[in-house]
């Protein structure tokens, strides 16, 4: 009982299921009295009793962050593609899929596996060819080729998770659930949203604008060493940038930069069901850094921005630049080669983590450490516009509906 209970608790701290055992997946009648399941189910409860308030550091006091305004940046083709998508879909599909622009459907996302969270909308799994790709072809006009590849390649990790437990049905490829808030239009707000195994995409239009958040991206294992995907590679980039960048410090400005030298445990904090979160700035400010540190610092946040349709790419990064000095890196881990480490970079207008995590679906592979073979990655709006919620704020006190 003693193992039972700690496997328990390892599942609900880090966020993906138990490991099958051999020649188990669990079927609706285990996940109807899995109480990993029913934890999640009563935090996403709990968490939806709150109003969306949003991300705010202790007295952050900036005020207009988000205006609306005209971006000359055009959103039609990401409009004709969600109503193709929409209409090649039949009407009991359509039904689940078809949420209110103010549904709480938004904030019902959660990186773990299908064997423990329930997702609303329609898989590409019961997808047919045909509406397969129009659900693609709304992911390639609404992200950047390196966007769209990215999210693919996390997808073929839930298939290795799959090939790896057994042939679980709690792992697949194609259990990444499309819903569409709003009604896809040229000039009222409405998004679309992709949930699912580590890859959670909220993308919230309004004209021209486009909020992509909160976004969450990771994968386990992060380099597939056999089955069908082998050779598949993730983050490498994300991990790679982050550490360089902080062995470019100064010893000085490393020191305060770092939170803590060691990292025993998983370190992200803006994950699922932290939508109203209170997070202070932490680590460096890039008021102190170099002219040369701060454009490896939006090198590294374009990163994670440039997963968006290049557009739309540079008018997030212009909002980015203009709060650089207000952008504080913090640092957890060790700076050698081979360090496991946790990254956050904050600011009024962008927040982004970067953890290795310890090993949960690869079996026999966790040693009670967080791995490079298991890394969440998470991009939030602070300041209340997550989802595009200030934008939407504003539009509706100025139109009448």
């Amino acid at each position: 009982m003693k193992k039972i209970g700690v496997l328990l608790i390892i599942a609900i701290i880090y966020g993906c299921s138990p490991t099958a055992k051999k020649g188990e997946s669990i079927d609706k009648d285990q996940k109807k009295f899995n109480p990993v399941r029913e934890r999640f189910a009563k935090m996403e409860s709990d968490a939806l009793k709150e109003p969306y308030h949003g991300i705010f550091a202790e007295n952050e006091s900036i005020r207009n962050l988000f205006p609306i305004r005209e971006t000359n940046v055009s959103t039609a083709p990401i409009t004709e593609a969600a109503i193709l998508f929409l209409g090649g879909l039949k009407s009991g599909q359509v039904s689940r899929t078809t949420f209110d622009i103010m549904d709480q459907e938004w904030r019902k996302w959660c990186n773990v596996d299908n064997g423990i969270y329930d997702r609303q909308g329609v898989s590409l799994k019961e997808l047919d060819k045909a509406q397969k790709e129009s659900a693609f072809d709304l992911m390639e006009v609404s992200l950047s080729a390196k966007g769209l590849q990215l999210s693919k390649d996390i997808m073929k990790t839930d298939q290795t998770l799959k090939e790896l437990n057994n042939g679980s049905t709690d792992f697949d490829e194609e259990l990444y659930f499309f819903t569409i808030m709003g009604q896809p239009s040229k000039t009222e707000p409405w998004g679309w949203q992709l949930d699912g195994h580590h890859l959670v995409i909220n993308y919230f239009i309004l004209g021209g604008q486009v909020v992509m958040s909160p976004v969450f991206m990771g994968g386990e294992p992060i380099i597939t060493t056999t089955g069908k995907y082998k050779g598949n590679t993730l983050f490498q980039d994300e991990q790679n940038l982050g550490l360089a960048f902080m062995q470019s410090l100064s010893e000085e400005q490393k020191a305060v930069a770092t939170i803590s030298e060691t990292k025993p445990e998983n370190n992200n904090v803006a994950e699922a069901n932290k939508d109203n979160l209170n997070l202070d700035y932490e680590g460096i400010p890039a008021s102190n850094l170099t002219n040369q540190q701060k454009d490896k610092l939006l090198n590294l946040i374009n990163q994670y921005i440039s997963n968006m349709r290049e557009g739309h790419q540079q008018v997030k990064m212009e909002e980015v630049k203009l709060h650089i000095d207000n952008t504080w890196f913090s640092w957890v881990g060790e700076t050698t080669e081979v360090a496991v480490f946790y990254y956050r970079i904050h600011s009024p207008v962008v927040l982004i983590e970067f953890d290795h995590q310890r090993v949960v679906g690869v079996p026999n592979a966790d040693d009670g450490k967080p791995s490079k073979n298991h890394i969440h990655t998470v991009v939030r709006t602070p300041n209340g516009n997550d989802y595009g919620k200030d934008l939407l704020r504003q539009h509706l006190q100025s139109h009448e509906h």
